[in-house]
């Protein structure tokens, strides 16, 4: 199960090199989406906190205001240490409450407090060095921002109306001539809250676009999936057709080649060998009589027929598998077979090698030679030529060997793309071999005009090997 899981077969490759990149872009869309909307939303956010402390500190400043303008009269004329005065000031601020937890606070310099009207028990006590429960100092700290004349802190503190801490912006003023520090403060726990509010919205919103992306993804999957599979079904059905048609044609092409094998051992080798016999017959029965002289005609020419025999079980044996292919490569062998077609057809045969730099391996050099030899039997055949030039050479791309007629050309269902058996032997060759074969034709040979037909096969670079690779290839094409 392991084994099946690391190693997919050719449709399971197919299906991850169709899916693995629509599932990274979904992520990468995904990952971008989520980054940028909270990007944006947290300088939203931002800017909302900002304008809404801007406006409870605007609101703290107005509260302030009113506040000095309503002991002013009294504080203006008022000596440093007039403490009918300062009675009357804390009188003043300790009634000035305002919604369930609004107050003014007031502390000397030195930190004791003169004014909490939500907290009295903080009053007429010294409360220098408080701080919060962050250790944020609070009573020191509204002191410096008096000593400087106005200024605004934050802090933790008490919350009146719930007895729990939360968060606090306070305005603070300092009068100077009674070393006084005056000032204000309201909670922001709303403001958090709204704020807090706003990111799980924008938290569920980046979620949602995550299971939106996820939806439309998977439902491409399983788009992707489905035609994958009914292509590969598809694929299937024709895979299998060319795999019956192609096992039908190697059928067809090995009881062809065993017909031909039969009829040249029965056309050529058996009638030869039957000769000889009846002459070997004739020379015994003429020894067995005393005629010695006699003998010695028939004799020779069984000797003849045997020499003859023998060439014949040669060219058939070269036809099936010629040695010279594997003793002195490819060109000699070509230059063999073009010989031995001259000689038989009478057609005048001509054929050209360049030295390759490169060997070509075992399988370039059979399956050349082999659509050589389909080649000129084509010729012989059909073509009705006079002439036939073979070119084999190799360049910077490879190897092409090119054969050339000036016979009647091919049939028009065959130049129209349906071709014969040979040809597409021709063609499945170079395939299997990442090569490509061309075949140009043009009839006209019998009415007066030039005509015939070029085929030309060429192999890729691949198959050419180093010239010192003796394994591999023994003998220079």
């Amino acid at each position: 199960m392991i084994r099946r899981l690391f190693r997919p077969n050719y449709a399971q490759k197919l299906s991850l090199l169709a899916t693995l990149p629509l599932i990274v872009a979904c992520l990468a869309i995904a990952a971008l989406v989520a980054h940028q909307s909270r990007s944006m939303a947290e300088r939203e956010i931002q800017v909302l906190e900002r304008q809404l402390i801007e406006a409870k500190k605007a609101e703290l400043r107005n509260y302030v205001t009113q506040a000095r303008n309503g002991f002013m009269h009294i504080y203006g004329p008022a000596a440093p240490d007039d403490a009918q005065a300062k009675q009357q000031v804390t009188q003043i601020l300790s009634a000035m409450i305002y919604g369930k937890d609004g107050f003014f606070f007031v502390y000397d310099y030195d930190g004791t407090n003169l004014v909490s009207p939500r907290q009295t028990d903080f009053i007429n006590r010294n409360w220098s060095g408080l701080t919060d429960g962050d250790g944020v100092p609070v009573v020191d700290r509204f002191i410096e921002i008096a000593r400087q004349g106005a200024g605004w802190h934050s802090f933790t503190w008490e919350k009146p109306s719930t007895g729990e801490d939360a968060q606090m912006i306070a305005y603070v003023v300092g009068l100077q001539d009674w070393q006084w520090a005056v000032g204000t403060g309201v909670f922001i726990d709303d403001v958090i809250a709204s704020i807090a509010t706003s990111r799980q919205e924008v938290e569920h919103r980046v979620r949602r676009t995550f299971l939106y992306i996820g939806a439309i993804t998977l439902v491409a999957l399983l788009l992707v999936f489905a035609s994958g599979m009914l292509l590969n079904i598809r694929e299937r059905r024709l895979a299998d057709a060319k795999l019956k048609e192609l096992t039908q044609r190697v059928f067809d092409a090995q009881e062809e080649e065993r017909g031909r094998v039969a009829r040249e051992l029965h056309d050529s080798i058996s009638q030869l060998l039957v000769g000889v016999r009846y002459t070997l017959e004739t020379v015994k029965q003429r020894i067995g009589r005393g005629e010695y002289k006699a003998a010695a005609a028939p004799l020779g020419k069984g000797v003849e027929g045997l020499a003859t025999a023998i060439t014949e079980v040669r060219r058939i044996s070269r036809d099936l598998r010629p040695g010279v292919l594997d003793d002195l490569g490819l060109g000699p062998a070509l230059k063999a077979l073009t010989d031995d077609f001259a000689s038989r057809t009478g057609i005048e045969t001509e054929f050209t090698t360049v030295v390759f730099r490169n060997r070509l391996d075992q399988e370039a050099k059979i399956a050349l030679y082999r659509i050589a030899q389909e080649a000129l039997t084509n010729i012989e055949r059909h073509a009705k030529a006079t002439r036939v030039t073979m070119d084999l050479r190799g360049h910077e791309k490879g190897a092409t060997m090119r054969i050339t007629d000036n016979g009647i050309g091919l049939p028009l269902d065959q130049a129209r793309g349906t071709s014969g058996i040979g040809l597409r032997n021709m063609q499945e060759r170079m395939e299997q071999l990442d090569g490509s074969i061309h075949i140009l034709s043009s009839r006209g040979a019998t009415a007066g005009k030039t005509g015939g037909t070029v085929i030309e096969a060429s192999l890729p670079l691949s198959h050419l090997l180093p010239p010192g690779d003796e394994l591999a290839a023994h003998r220079l094409p």
